[in-house]
């Protein structure tokens, strides 16, 4: 096999929720939407970047002796990263005893993937479980995404693609073929209103669903539900109308939205859009649900 090296940023194993069974999920870095209520701000940017949790730093002041750049100062109850200057090299996180730095993101190969996956192997053949690549956008990484399916694959672990669909068509199509499940988030049906909330139209996304569709794979249709965004009856109904007309096989899952991600975004300097909106109610929900099982689609509320 030809080496091949991907942006990773994390590998979760024993998950339960990206898939049936007991799975590893491996989330890789890069990501061409910007969605307002992303709760991993750290998969976006496809570079290493630092994050820094003040309320873990005891002020060793290692992290400031380590960095060569002289990006990290001293502020009165912790530290202050320039980014500008920051190279993403790492050595702050290897010299901090608490764990409040952290280097987002580390180029690995396929071969050191698969070493964590394997070391879960039964657990997949005894609970239906299996591999699943998300991100970020597994798209983004294609031939890393490609490699790893493909190895699974070869080693009878089943795989799930968790995508937003947004990436070459191409691509989704080599993909395919090593993939036993699909996930595949749909936001908004109106383009406008996609490309303002995820900085991208979703024309793409709909004709890779498609694509899908027609490739015949395990299909799951996941749907955030994002209060004063796409909770309103007309939004949902178009987005059941959409998934109606291209199959009407797919499950969909409903993603409430949660503000968990909230304090990653102030460990990344970033600013935080979303702070003021709460979790959609169970009422609203259940109103969205019924919506979909109007359509006679499978339709599940997930935590």
């Amino acid at each position: 096999m030809i080496e091949n090296k991907g942006m990773v940023f994390n590998i979760q194993r024993y998950s339960i929720d990206d898939g049936p069974g007991i799975r590893t999920t491996v989330f890789l870095k890069g990501c061409p939407l910007r969605c307002r209520w992303c709760s991993n701000p750290e998969s976006q940017d496809p570079k290493p970047e630092i994050m820094y949790r003040a309320t873990s730093c005891k002020f060793c002041k290692n992290c400031i002796k380590a960095c060569k750049k002289e990006a990290i100062i001293a502020e009165e109850k912790g530290v202050l990263i320039d980014r500008n200057l920051c190279i993403r090299c790492g050595k702050c996180e290897e010299v901090c005893l608490y764990k409040a730095i952290e280097l987002m993101g580390k180029r690995v190969s396929v071969d050191e993937v698969m070493n964590v996956i394997k070391k879960d192997i039964h657990f997949y053949q005894d609970s239906g479980g299996g591999v699943t690549i998300s991100g970020g956008e597994a798209l983004f990484q294609p031939n890393f995404t490609e490699a790893l399916l493909k190895e699974c694959h070869e080693l009878g672990i089943h795989t799930c693609l968790d995508t937003s669909g947004y990436g070459s068509t191409s691509d989704l199509k080599r993909i395919l073929e090593y993939t036993d499940l699909v996930y595949y988030d749909i936001k908004l049906v109106d383009p406008f209103a996609h490309k303002e909330y995820t900085g991208q139209s979703n024309e793409l996304i709909l004709h890779n669903l498609k694509v899908v569709v027609d490739s015949g794979k395990q299909l799951v249709i996941r749907i955030p539900v994002i209060p004063g965004i796409n909770d309103s009856s007309e939004e949902i109904t178009a987005i059941a109308e959409k998934v109606i007309s291209l199959t009407k096989t797919a499950k969909v899952h409903l993603l409430p939205y949660h503000r968990y991600g909230m304090g990653k975004y102030k460990a990344l300097d970033r600013e935080y859009k979303m702070g003021d909106v709460d979790r959609p109610s169970d009422e609203l929900l259940e109103r969205v649900k019924k919506i979909f099982e109007s359509f006679y689609l499978e339709c599940e509320i997930r935590k």
